[in-house]
């Protein structure tokens, strides 16, 4: 629990410092896009976990990651549209999404011991969905 908060208090001060730099509807349109990403690549695992009967929890978890997923895509979608970042009220949905990450990252670590890895790759996921994020949605 106490690597959770860090981990939390560690997401929403990046996410200060992103916010900070590139505006709240530049951090937020970031942090969504990866965001969706995850949950994207994180409902595949929980759907993969179901078909390999591996618990019965899988089908849940993979549907409400896929919701979130698709829910965060499609404002993320809009906004690179050129439709206003929910109503204006980034900082805010950073703060959400803050959870959200911190829920991804432990997603992601709890899938890499499950095949008995160690260390940190487990954060490829996060810098991929990140950088995929990037490259689409923040000017070079």
């Amino acid at each position: 629990m106490k690597q959770a908060i860090g981990l939390l208090a560690l997401i929403l001060a990046a996410l200060a410092l992103v916010r900070a730099a590139l505006g709240g509807e530049a951090a937020l349109v970031l942090a969504a896009g990866a965001v969706a990403l995850m949950a994207l690549m994180i409902a595949g695992t929980f759907l993969w976990l179901y078909f390999e009967r591996t618990t019965p929890l899988a089908l849940g978890m993979a549907f409400s990651w896929l919701g979130w997923g698709l829910f965060a895509g499609w404002g993320w979608a809009a906004s690179l549209a050129g439709a206003p970042v929910w109503g204006g009220l980034a900082a805010g949905s950073l703060a959400v999404l803050g959870f959200c990450i911190v829920g991804a990252v432990l997603h992601f670590s709890v899938i890499h011991r499950s095949f008995g890895w160690h260390g940190a790759s487990f954060l490829w996921p996060v810098a991929l969905a990140l950088a995929l994020s990037g490259l689409v949605a923040l000017p070079l």
